[in-house]
């Protein structure tokens, strides 16, 4: 059980430090810092216990550094359990950020410390972090996938799968296909459900499924992709890292065609 007790911190403290503000996080020579806070100058700061890795303490520390504030995108690929709690990190600390004063009263608020939490001891109004559900699909035609390159990847290679998120009074599905077909101009059928993954840019849910052309012409839509076109499971351009969801579909797709390949 994580303790939720805000520490003044002595310098004896020992753990991953996870400093984070504006959606960035300190990380020093791309790494996130480990040791006694006092060796990071850490003391007399605020921090909360937001998690163990192996077997240390992951602290947040709401704030910012003078240098190496980066994307905790570069976590993603280095372990999966650790940009989970990164990513924790990162959306209480923009989740603290915004919930200074209540927004029905406008009273100062303080951290609950059994719970996620901000309190108003005036109006007794309590919130949450929220969570914004999105979904991401991986699309199969004959021995092809649908890969994209998005307009926000524009100064880089990468192709991946659709994915946007899911609106008021939507079922999952139904996001799902409509995302398609407004990035797309494709419908899909066969939609099923494979997997989650947190994801804090700035406080997602991106849920994963996968799904099979069902028709229509290829034709992207330019306020999103600069590009979208189907692609040779062997012959993929350059494609997201190891540990993301949308990586997972990729090759989950690609093990489907090459499964379909041996029966035949």
């Amino acid at each position: 059980m994580v303790v939720m007790h805000l520490y003044t911190l002595s310098g004896s403290e020992k753990g991953w430090w996870t400093v984070s503000l504006g959606g960035r996080v300190w990380l020093p020579k791309g790494e996130l810092p480990f040791g006694l806070a006092k060796d990071w100058d850490l003391i007399g700061q605020h921090a909360k216990i937001v998690g163990e890795w192996q077997g240390e303490t992951v602290w947040l520390i709401h704030g910012k550094m003078d240098n190496d504030m980066c994307s905790p995108r570069l976590i993603a690929s280095q372990d999966e359990n650790l940009f989970k709690l990164v990513g924790r990190g990162v959306q209480l600390a923009e989740f603290y950020r915004s919930h200074r004063f209540c927004g029905y009263c406008g009273s100062k608020m303080r951290h609950s410390e059994s719970e996620w939490a901000c309190l108003c001891d005036n109006c007794h109004e309590r919130y949450y972090p929220q969570i914004a559900p999105c979904i991401i699909v991986g699309i199969r035609h004959e021995d092809k996938i649908l890969l994209a390159h998005h307009v926000r990847h524009k100064h880089s290679p990468l192709y991946t799968v659709l994915a946007g998120f899911v609106e008021v009074g939507e079922t999952l599905e139904e996001a799902v296909a409509r995302e398609v077909f407004e990035e797309s101009n494709i419908r899909i059928r066969n939609i099923r459900y494979v997997s989650s993954q947190p994801w804090p840019f700035p406080h997602s849910l991106m849920m994963g499924f996968l799904a099979d052309y069902d028709g229509g012409e290829l034709r992207h839509d330019p306020s999103e992709l600069t590009s979208a076109a189907w692609y040779r499971y062997d012959q993929l351009p350059q494609i997201p890292p190891p540990d993301t969801i949308a990586r997972r579909l990729i090759e989950d797709t690609i093990a489907n065609i090459r499964q379909d390949k041996e029966k035949n």
